[in-house]
């Protein structure tokens, strides 16, 4: 087996195993500092073949890195993409699997579910948004496997940028009849605001993300999928979900979503 390769399935079984056994590490470049982000892409990938091979159906993808601060200070100019699969939804007001989770984090997003197919190059945000069938408000509960949340760029996409659970709200809208730039959100720690934000945190406009993604997936040779879930990034900060603690997030036009440590 080429190097390359063996050193990629050896890091899918690093993260996976770091997963499944909810315990944390340290960041794969401590022992890989030539970590590159192509290579890191590949562990990604082969991470998702593992979980389909275990049973699970690949549904959509997510971003990260989508608000210009988070990209100045990782040093890159465009979002990251990351994969969901069927067992990372949660449904509403279901409990949270705490026991799967080494330090939940909670950040607020808005979710697109695709209409039809979306293949990069060349997408602009109105043709993204065009194929996006409805709008949801949702919470993105994100768990890093690497000790106390720190990693660099490529680490953060071989882990699937932190991808843990998400749930996604009761109410849904048309994209014809938001602003999405302007669709407000507050997220509540325990009753109180803990932060609020505006879709325009989000590269400027979640849709010029779900563009981004298109196009970012298309160097790859992948697109998105009609029926797809797409979680276009935080609104605000990720909050750490700590036992007890009840985070809920409150749309302008797509309700309430909560979910409780």
């Amino acid at each position: 087996m080429e190097p390359v390769r063996s050193g990629v399935d050896e890091q899918a079984t690093r993260l996976l195993r770091a997963e499944d056994t909810v315990t944390d590490r340290a960041p794969l470049t401590d022992d890989l500092p030539d970590l590159d982000l192509a290579t890191a892409y590949r562990i990604q990938d082969e991470t998702l073949c593992r979980r389909i091979e275990r049973g699970e159906q690949l549904v959509g993808v997510k971003l990260g890195l989508t608000s210009r601060a988070k990209q100045r200070q990782m040093n890159v100019d465009r979002p990251i993409t990351a994969w969901l699969t069927d067992a990372m939804a949660l449904p509403a007001g279901g409990p949270l699997p705490r026991g799967r989770l080494i330090h939940p984090r909670v950040e607020p997003e808005i979710v697109f579910v695709m209409g039809r197919r979306l293949a990069g190059p060349g997408v602009t945000a109105a043709s993204a948004l065009a194929a996006v069938d409805r709008v949801y408000g949702g919470l993105e509960i994100i768990d890093s496997r690497y000790r106390d949340f720190r990693f660099t760029l490529p680490d953060v996409v071989a882990d699937n940028a932190s991808s843990a659970y998400y749930v996604t709200g009761p109410r849904s809208a048309s994209a014809a009849d938001l602003h999405l730039p302007l669709e407000a959100c507050n997220l509540e720690v325990n009753g109180q605001i803990a932060a609020t934000a505006t879709g325009a945190a989000v590269q400027g406009n979640p849709a010029e993300a779900l563009a981004m993604a298109a196009n970012s997936l298309a160097e790859r040779n992948h697109a998105i999928e009609a029926g797809w879930i797409v979680l276009t990034g935080g609104l605000t900060d990720a909050i750490p979900l700590t036992e007890g603690r009840t985070m809920a997030a409150h749309f302008t036009h797509l309700g309430t979503v909560t979910v409780t440590g």
